[in-house]
């Protein structure tokens, strides 16, 4: 007896230190494979420096539908890990905007939520009695602090992916999507980028919406370059937008040896020109080579821009008149084979789960070396049925219903955008410094670690002007207004300004992967009947064999 009375004693002074020291020691084991329930470093550092109270209002509040309802759970487990690093508390709150008192009251809180720039999600549901009811869902939340909110979607509609294939990309980038908000409210200075002006680059009204989108991350700036060496120093990153002029050697050495400072660089440059005019009126436009004097830079760097246009049999619709001659017009919308619809890496964190991104009259990119300085990651490519046409060519839309699509499209797969991160070596080694520059530091010809992104493709960053009278609109980018269907052109141009400028490696969150383990539906169907049964009957079962054993046991001992 003495020695069980020792052990028991043992036992629970064990239990009494565990439970001692865990008030001091802290920990969290997540034993799933893919760590979904666990945070990042650097997400853990954040939350551990908020001085301030943080609130999120989501709007996924009541009975939605099980999809939505696993993206609701997903929220809630992210605040929760959230709150277990943070010493001031987050707070989550749940709004369902569907409750009022009459349907009028309801239209009301949805027009609300629409100006603020929600967009509602309308979700088919299968009731018990096997009807179909329509519900409509706003997937956003607000994240308040500072007194300043920020709006963050917690789901990207995609005709194209499944929506439990959506709702598993959505929680893969639910955790950046909330330190990115928090990230933005935290910030007490606002780092700088500039769009480059002075070689014909697009103007501020067709870049208005990825400047508007750009802002909420940095203040941007627009200027001509000069003769100052230094100009670009406070800039973490710069963008050409599809110049149409030459630089000078003066502003391609000040972009240069920004780079190799450390600055980062954007190119969004076409490989061709042609007359959108003569195109117009005639159907028929020549296709030249585009040389604005950036060729030996990028070939330098790594990367070159063929003088060539693309085209994709996965592309972009365009209304064409195709009444007889003499008849009223009657425009039908057909396939533009010259505004191809381009793939996205699922593999980058600046396209990881991202909506095709749109271009128009694209060329195509190759590598110069294999450098193993340099890291080269395609960003964009075409479909598996592409064409590509060298410079000098022409476009003959008469042509273009003639067009045969197994021998036509002889090509695929080629690249439009790609990201470059390493040691480059400068364009002007053994050059002479142009004798314009002043405030020169003294010439690097190997650069520190730095990044670039180049596009083949000016019009992937260029927003439609809509003209009704003497007023002018701005159309979204990326939003086609003939098929009325909103491609990834922002999400693109924003995620490669956050890769670029990007030094703790916030956006390598995008790259989480969650595995979807989805049941069989029909097998589920074929055999429901029997599991429900089998759930039924089996634990009863069990019972009834341990609950004999234990019987017959008692009993033996009973009379022994």
């Amino acid at each position: 007896m003495k020695k069980q009375t020792k052990r028991r004693c043992a036992f629970f002074a064990s239990l009494a230190a565990v439970a001692v020291l865990s008030c001091f020691f802290w920990f969290r084991i997540d034993l799933t494979q893919e760590k979904r329930f666990s945070i990042a470093k650097q997400t853990k550092q954040l939350i551990g420096q908020i001085d301030t109270p943080v609130n999120i209002v989501c709007y996924l509040g009541g009975s939605v539908d099980a999809n939505i309802a696993h993206l609701k759970n997903a929220m809630e487990n992210m605040v929760e890990e959230f709150n277990s690093y943070s010493s001031k508390k987050i707070q989550l709150e749940f709004v369902n905007p569907s409750v009022a008192n009459s349907d009028e009251e309801r239209v009301k809180n949805y027009l609300a939520l629409e100006r603020q720039g929600m967009r509602g999600l309308s979700v088919a549901r299968k009731e018990k009695n096997g009807k179909i009811s329509q519900s409509v869902v706003f997937p956003w939340a607000h994240v308040v602090m500072h007194g300043d909110s920020l709006l963050i979607p917690l789901f990207e509609n995609n005709s194209q992916t499944s929506t439990v294939q959506l709702i598993a990309h959505s929680i893969e980038d639910m955790e950046f999507r909330l330190t990115d908000a928090i990230r933005a409210l935290s910030k007490k200075t606002v780092d700088k980028i500039a769009f480059i002006e002075g070689h014909g680059e697009l103007d501020e009204q067709y870049v208005y919406d990825a400047e508007s989108a750009l802002s909420r991350y940095f203040q941007v700036d627009r200027g001509v370059i000069g003769y100052d060496a230094a100009v670009l120093d406070e800039y973490k990153a710069i963008v050409v937008a599809q110049p149409k002029d030459k630089f000078s050697e003066t502003d391609k050495y000040i972009i240069d040896q920004y780079f190799m400072n450390g600055g980062c660089v954007m190119w969004l440059i076409d490989g061709i020109e042609f007359s959108e005019k003569t195109l117009s009126k005639s159907g028929i436009s020549p296709v030249l080579p585009l040389d604005v004097n950036l060729q030996d830079m990028l070939f330098r760097y790594g990367v070159r821009i063929l003088p060539s246009v693309l085209e994709d049999m996965q592309c972009a619709y365009m209304p064409v008149n195709v009444a007889p001659a003499g008849r009223p017009a009657q425009f039908e919308a057909l396939p533009w084979f010259y505004a191809p619809l381009l793939i996205t890496s699922p593999y980058h964190p600046i396209t990881k789960n991202s909506m095709q991104v749109k271009a128009n009259f694209a060329s195509a990119l190759e590598f110069t070396n294999n450098s193993n300085d340099v890291e080269k990651d395609v960003l964009l490519i075409t479909s598996n049925a592409t064409r590509i046409s060298r410079a000098p060519t022409e476009i003959n839309m008469a042509a273009m219903p003639e067009i045969d699509p197994q021998t036509y499209f002889n090509t695929k797969y080629q690249p439009v955008a790609v990201a470059m991160k390493g040691t480059f070596p400068s364009v002007f080694t053994n050059r002479i410094t142009p004798p314009e520059i002043t405030n020169a530091a003294p010439k690097k010809d190997i650069s520190v670690p730095t990044r670039m992104i180049v596009v083949a493709d000016g019009d992937v960053i260029r927003n439609d002007v809509e003209y009704k009278g003497s007023s002018a609109g701005i159309v979204p980018l990326g939003f086609d207004r003939v098929t009325k269907q909103m491609f990834g052109n922002r999400n693109f141009i924003v995620n490669s300004l956050l890769y670029l400028t990007d030094d703790e490696n916030w956006l390598e969150l995008r790259n989480r992967t969650i595995k979807l383990r989805l049941i069989n539906q029909a097998v589920t169907t074929s055999y429901r009947t029997y599991w429900q049964v089998f759930n039924v009957l089996v634990p009863l079962l069990f019972l009834a064999t341990f609950g004999g054993i234990y019987f017959l046991v008692r009993r033996r001992r009973n009379r022994v």
